[in-house]
């Protein structure tokens, strides 16, 4: 999928926002710069999170209540080396049913997350433009990418 500027990063994200049901994990991919926040504030949107969604880059993580009853969950691992007890709080909270969990830079957790995972990456091929490819890890986010895929035809 290609994308050609902030808006219709924001949008695709929002129609993430919309398709997701609670239990998911996805990781974005991306240098600095991709689009990782942007596509995060549209999820934020499509799950009806009146909230402005921020990055975590420096506090770790941030949390979201959505109308529906779902939890955003936002993580960004940039500074961080190594899991500790991060680790332990990504498991609970993978594992939880009405989160909807997003991490940027995930290599201190990546033993932590769960194979079942959406990893979206972001590729920059100009300054504005980005190219998406979605890569499901195991059942429940192949439906999500497939429903993904499905309405951006």
């Amino acid at each position: 999928m290609n994308v050609k500027s902030d808006i219709e990063m924001r949008h695709f994200g929002e129609l993430i926002g919309r398709l997701v049901d609670g239990g998911e994990v996805l990781e974005l991919i991306g240098d600095v710069g991709a689009g990782k926040t942007t596509l995060t504030k549209g999820i934020g949107l499509g799950m009806a999170i009146s909230e402005p969604i921020q990055s975590p880059t420096f506090t770790i993580s941030r949390t979201y209540e959505s109308p529906r009853g779902l939890t955003l969950m936002h993580y960004d691992f940039y500074r961080l080396q190594e899991a500790g007890i991060m680790g332990d709080e990504i498991r609970e909270v993978a594992a939880d049913p009405a989160s909807v969990v997003v991490v940027e830079w995930a290599g201190a957790v990546d033993d932590d997350l769960p194979e079942d995972r959406l990893r979206i990456f972001i590729n920059a091929t100009a300054e504005n433009e980005r190219v998406i490819k979605l890569v499901a890890g195991g059942d429940r986010s192949a439906v999500l990418a497939a429903k993904l895929e499905e309405s951006l035809k």
